[in-house]
């Protein structure tokens, strides 16, 4: 498969590309972690992204772009990929484009996870994040709890709550995505390539994604 995964802060991106990856071999990437692995490799890109981090500055579009040329010619995305988080903004998907283009990768189609604030409220506020930073195993505390006395039960480090997941906090992750990134939806809708399902389950939400996705053999 070849899909760009669109959703609010929340929505349950993360949970549903892993289990996407499960079903045919295909590769989650998300730009945060292209960023992570040009810097530790120390490649030129790298080199870039990094001194634009240490200023405290987000990394331009440009280069951004140019790690992630780098990333889908990669061997393991032959199988497929899911773009996770990406595009964010419309200059990168309309970048985003012209590269998909270039390298003739055609998309499946992509994915607009809908969910109510409600909802995700209640699955960030009760998320807790094991602190141990070579852990950082995720748990919630209503359906997937720590220990009785808060520590990972993978590695025993105390679990806590990440200052972005505090109710203020993603109220203002969430007008920035309304903002930034809920426009995509409408770039795509344009564009024919968007499909919309509703995020409660992962897993039903995965069922109907492979639906869609037999329905294009």
């Amino acid at each position: 498969m070849k899909i760009i995964l669109l959703g609010a802060p929340g929505a349950g991106k993360g949970t549903v590309a892993k289990l996407l990856t499960e079903m045919d071999g295909s590769v989650q990437i998300s730009t945060g972690d292209i960023l992570r692995a040009a810097v530790k490799e120390g490649t030129a890109l790298g080199r870039e992204a990094k001194a634009y981090m240490d200023r405290g500055d987000l990394v331009p579009d440009s280069l951004v772009m140019k790690m992630m040329e780098a990333r889908l010619q990669q061997p393991d995305c032959a199988k497929g990929f899911i773009l996770d988080g990406f595009p964010r903004t419309i200059p990168q998907a309309e970048a985003l484009k012209r590269l998909l283009e270039s390298l003739k990768i055609k998309l499946d189609f992509v994915v607009n996870l809908e969910v109510s604030t409600d909802v995700i409220l209640d699955r960030l506020t009760t998320r807790r994040t094991c602190a141990n930073p070579d852990c950082q195993e995720i748990y919630n505390i209503k359906s997937n709890p720590p220990t009785a006395d808060g520590k990972c039960r993978k590695c025993g480090t105390k679990v806590v709550q990440r200052d972005d997941e505090t109710e203020a906090a993603i109220m203002n992750r969430l007008d920035t995505y309304r903002l930034k990134t809920e426009p995509l939806i409408g770039f795509y809708r344009a564009e024919g390539s968007l499909k919309s399902f509703l995020s409660l389950s992962s897993r039903d939400t995965v069922a109907e994604i492979g639906k869609a996705l037999s329905g294009l053999k």
